[in-house]
């Protein structure tokens, strides 16, 4: 050890690796935005729009007919302004007395004033309405996210590129937070440039094309720049996810003692800031290109401006138009232009968080089709049978299978125990008695059904689980043992199941007993150890009483106290219900009838503990090791 610390001290201590390079590839990696062009943009805005507002309207009718309205109100407002600054100006600008040429033109200033106060007004109402929709829509998307990711299939899990995808689809639901926003702007700037336009139109159609090339060249470069930004998206969504799940991991108090006491600090900060700077670097390379993109597009826009207002005074100077028209042009112009640009930007945004939406309804939809839809067999209890014929299971993208070509039949008042060493399929094995994963081949049957066929709501119903890494929620102490399911107004069935796995004294000692919150992290929350939560995990599936009872590795962090009260309570509520305990403790398999070991997915030995301890197979060798200390 000494020489290792010399040989360092004269080396120098090692940089660390830099994070592996990570792409977001496969089929839903292509960037949607490679081959857009402005005609696309237009046609597609339409689309968005209906999308928009239909969603809106599934929330709040009042507030989408209120947004569809003001864009209207401020159009009409607009042409009113027009038209009573066309009046004002022939007597501002006319001959006579000032105080005479004011009084004159006071009616129509009356009217300009009047329509400019109904826009804001309009503007203001648009305001409240977005924020009756936006909140709501925003948490509609993210709620509909949410179970969507609940409700597939566990196996879905499993596929390449599912959680990318997944982080994709975050981002449709952020834009929420604009895009009716956006949408009330769009549809706005739309109705005030068409009247615009039409009041120009009628003073000198010469003007109107010239204003559309003016802002024509925003519009290409607004679409490009979007290419840019999405292109950068894609290529940031894989180390995004990946970041996102190490700020978790290393910032949760959960974790924090190994973090610290493993000098894990130093590397993990390392490690993200070089992850934020790979992220940053690409988007930077791209600030050249927008750039100059926006240099040109502002460029060529600059001369169809200068040529717009360099026609409007060769009108006014060569008298084409009268002065007073010529002003009211100049307020067209400046009208028109700016709903113009506003059309633009605000049509670009639209597209732009149309490609969003597009990931989140595309990731949705294939949730939906990964949902479970097996049948509508119910099952009832009691479940007299679990049986499993030759079934095989190979998760996606693996070489073999996980379990291969197991037979198994399991009968009410009967435990179960599966033993083997890590990666020999126990937790797969389970996964597919519990309905949660589906057999490639063979088949498995409660009470003479096949799962293919069944309610898989049927099934977890009398299911009671305790994994091997269980969740440890944010919940009062009552919730995590009812987990929203409770039997009854009565907290004694849930006092049963604490005192089932000798809790009551370390609930009761808690500052508000069952109504204490288990989260540290939350200002008069409380926190178990891990023995304690592992206990309460077992209480949530006691509680339950459930057909099916199966725990994996349920008392690895217990003391010899309390494995031995679980234990215990497992042969008492045996008689009524199926149970399957997984272990590596192979001691704790004396209280089983079936003992199964497994190996590479296989199952290589079963029968009573007497029987395998003395039958010098695997079951031995591992008991043996167990006991070699």
């Amino acid at each position: 050890m000494a020489s290792a610390e010399a040989q360092e001290q004269q080396v120098g201590p090692v940089p660390p690796p830099p994070p592996a390079e990570i792409r977001y590839t496969g089929e839903y990696s292509v960037n949607p935005l490679g081959a857009v062009s402005l005609r696309r943009v237009a046609a597609r805005i339409p689309q968005v729009v209906r999308r928009i507002i239909g969603m809106s309207w599934r929330i709040d009718r009042r507030a989408v007919m209120l947004l569809l309205t003001c864009p209207v109100v401020t159009g009409a407002a607009a042409a009113v302004l027009l038209a009573a600054t066309a009046r004002a100006m022939r007597p501002v600008l006319g001959g006579g007395p000032v105080a005479e040429r004011l009084h004159q033109a006071l009616p129509a200033l009356v009217v300009v004033g009047a329509a400019a106060a109904v826009t804001r007004i309009a503007a203001a109402v648009a305001t409240y309405a977005e924020r009756r929709i936006t909140p709501r829509l925003t948490t509609g998307t993210d709620t509909a996210l949410v179970e969507a990711v609940c409700r597939v299939e566990a196996s879905a899990y499993a596929v390449d590129g599912f959680s990318d995808r997944q982080e994709a689809a975050e981002m449709g639901v952020i834009r929420t937070h604009v895009m009716v926003t956006d949408t009330q702007r769009f549809l706005s700037a739309l109705i005030r440039m068409v009247t615009a336009a039409g009041a120009l139109s009628v003073l000198n159609p010469l003007l109107l094309p010239l204003l559309l090339l003016a802002v024509l060249p925003a519009g290409v470069g607004a679409v490009l720049t979007a290419r840019v930004d999405y292109e950068i998206h894609y290529e940031n969504i894989a180390d995004r996810n990946v970041r996102g799940m190490m700020r978790w991991w290393s910032t949760t108090p959960k974790y924090g003692d190994e973090v610290r006491a493993n000098s894990m600090t130093d590397y993990l900060l390392f490690w993200y800031r070089s992850l934020s700077d790979r992220c940053d670097r690409r988007t930077l390379a791209a600030a050249p290109r927008t750039l100059r993109i926006s240099l040109l597009s502002s460029l060529v826009a600059g001369v169809f401006l200068v040529a717009t207002w360099g026609a409007l005074a060769w009108l006014a100077m060569t008298g084409r138009i009268a002065l007073a028209l010529a002003a009211t042009a100049v307020v067209a112009v400046q009208t028109t232009l700016a709903a113009l640009s506003q059309v633009i930007v605000n049509g670009a945004a639209l597209f732009h968080t149309s490609l969003y939406l597009t990931d989140m309804q595309a990731f949705l939809d294939d949730a939906g089709r990964r949902a479970p839809r097996r049948g509508t067999l119910a099952v009832t209890a009691p479940v007299e049978e679990v049986r499993l014929e030759e079934v095989v299971y190979q998760y996606p993208g693996k070489d073999r299978p996980a379990v291969d070509g197991v037979s198994l039949t399991l009968r009410r008042g009967e435990i179960l125990a599966i033993v083997g060493t890590n990666g020999s399929g126990k937790s797969t094995l389970t996964r597919l008695i519990t309905g949660i994963y589906l057999a490639d081949k063979g088949r498995v049957s409660w009470n003479g059904m096949d799962l293919a066929g069944t309610d898989p709501g049927t099934v977890w119903k009398r299911t009671g689980l305790v994994p091997q890494i269980f969740a440890q929620w944010p919940l009062r102490v009552r919730e995590n043992v009812t987990l929203g399911q409770p039997r009854t107004h009565d907290d004694g069935p849930v006092w049963d199941a604490v005192d089932a796995v000798g809790m009551r004294q370390a609930v009761e000692d808690l500052p508000a007993g069952l109504d204490t919150l288990l989260a540290r992290e939350v200002f008069g929350g409380a926190e178990l150890s891990g023995g304690q939560w592992q206990r309460l995990a077992c209480s949530r599936a006691l509680y339950r009483r459930p057909s099916l009872l199966i725990l994996d590795e349920p008392t690895s962090q217990m003391d010899p106290r309390g494995e031995h009260r679980i234990f215990e309570r497992i042969k008492s509520i045996a008689a009524d219900r199926i149970t399957i305990v997984v272990t590596h403790r192979l001691e704790n398999t004396k209280i089983a009838d079936h003992i199964v070991v497994m190996e590479e997915g296989r199952i290589t030995e079963q029968g009573r503990y007497d029987d395998l301890v003395h039958a010098g197979g695997t079951f031995a060798e591992l008991l043996e090791l167990s006991q070699d200390r």
